[in-house]
């Protein structure tokens, strides 16, 4: 069932709202305009700056944070907002509220000391700089976090780190100027307590990006996602999170939220391309009559209508059970989502596609590249198949 919201949400997403129709949408072309023009595609386009400040002056800043940490809002309420945002590939950053910075000031929120909240965490909250999260490697499956085979080795007063990592997403950003790095500090110790985290600064000597990754022909200028070689750095130990061995306990902490915050953008894009199909079907004529008076056409539509209200409902659960209960309990429910969302959103867009043809695959509409982002969150934070054996097994503890 949906629960109500507090009068505060509904300002927010009517304020959000009106914000994505006044600055966003008309601004999309323009976004990708001046990234084509600059001479450094990693160069930060001046219509960002000039939105974010708008943003700040709306009061629609740091929407993320949770309510633990002042007078944030639940999962359930922010998944509301995340939804609005992700009808544009521009927006979450102009709110602050941008993979992998909200992951990375929800673990620094909950995991780092004074010293590091002063350094690094203030400056991320004010959008002054960006982060990144070093996880993935490309020798291991780094879905499961036990694999991963980076060393953290202790020398005195300093950590030694060496690595290979790659989809660190921000990495290549110029404001990006502090990583969240996980490697292994005990590799003989029990199984989820070999891994650590640790703050590496980006200037840090021996910190490498190799190169800029693509997703589908997709680099994510001025963002990107980095391979980056970690190689003898060394940084103070004062740089641990939290304690050594607790790795992959941040980890899980950091992806609940974040899966619903993803869920609920693919829900977005889901709503906007079918708004985009429905307007494209009633203005397009082919062989003698509108395209929206074709009974595949509203069929296609039907479907996509049912799918993404299911998809809300199961995302909408999860967030209220993670609420209630802690996003262990909601363990369940949110694998389930991991799933269903990117399912849903790939299924309306790659209609929406389909209604305007050619079109559907150009630069001039958004759906190429939503489709692009919806098919790779089927990967991120887990593939499919992780989540629907963790699924499984959950059920059959039933029995």
């Amino acid at each position: 069932m949906l629960l109500p919201l507090s009068e505060r949400t509904k300002n927010l997403i009517s304020k959000l709202e009106n914000f994505m129709d006044d600055f966003v949408y008309p601004n999309e072309q323009l976004f990708d305009q001046q990234i084509k023009e600059m001479e450094n595609r990693w160069t930060i386009p001046s219509i960002i700056e000039e939105l974010k400040e708008k943003a700040k002056q709306a009061g629609l800043w740091n929407l993320f944070v949770p309510r633990e940490y002042g007078e944030g809002l639940s999962n359930y309420e922010y998944a509301h907002l995340c939804e609005i945002m992700g009808r544009s590939l521009l927006a979450p950053e102009l709110f602050n509220c941008n993979a992998p910075d909200t992951g990375n000031m929800e673990v620094l929120m909950k995991y780092g000391n004074d010293e590091q909240k002063k350094q690094w965490l203030d400056p991320l909250l004010e959008g002054n700089i960006r982060s990144c999260f070093t996880m993935t490697e490309p020798q291991v499956a780094s879905s499961d976090a036990t694999n991963i085979q980076s060393h953290i080795v202790r020398d005195g007063d300093e950590y030694v780190i060496n690595a290979k990592k790659w989809w660190s997403t921000g990495a290549v950003d110029t404001r990006c100027e502090i990583a969240i790095f996980m490697g292994k500090t005990d590799p003989t110790g029990p199984r989820h307590e070999q891994q650590s985290m640790v703050l590496v600064p980006m200037n840090t000597p021996g910190v490498k990006i190799i190169r800029p990754l693509t997703v589908f022909g997709y680099d994510h200028a001025p963002h990107g996602h980095a391979e980056i070689h970690f190689e003898n750095v060394r940084v103070p130990i004062t740089n641990l999170l939290y304690k050594e061995g607790k790795g992959f306990e941040i980890a899980q902490a950091r992806l609940g939220p974040g899966r619903i915050h993803h869920c609920m953008r693919a829900i977005g894009a889901a709503e906007r391309a079918l708004e985009l199909l429905c307007k494209r079907a009633s203005g397009r004529v082919a062989f003698g009559s509108p395209l929206a008076e074709k009974g595949v056409i509203r069929e296609i539509i039907a479907e996509s209508r049912i799918e993404i209200e299911q998809a809300r409902l199961l995302t909408l659960h999860a967030a209220n059970k993670m609420d209630q209960e802690g996003a262990k309990s909601a363990r369940k429910e949110i694998a389930m989502i991991k799933i269903v969302a990117p399912r849903v959103s790939l299924n309306v867009i790659d209609r929406a596609i389909q209604v305007f043809g050619g079109a559907g695959v150009s630069e001039d509409f958004p759906l190429a590249a939503h489709w692009a982002n919806a098919r790779t969150l089927r990967i991120v934070d887990g593939p499919d198949q992780v989540h629907l054996r963790d699924i499984g097994r959950l059920e059959l503890r039933n029995y």
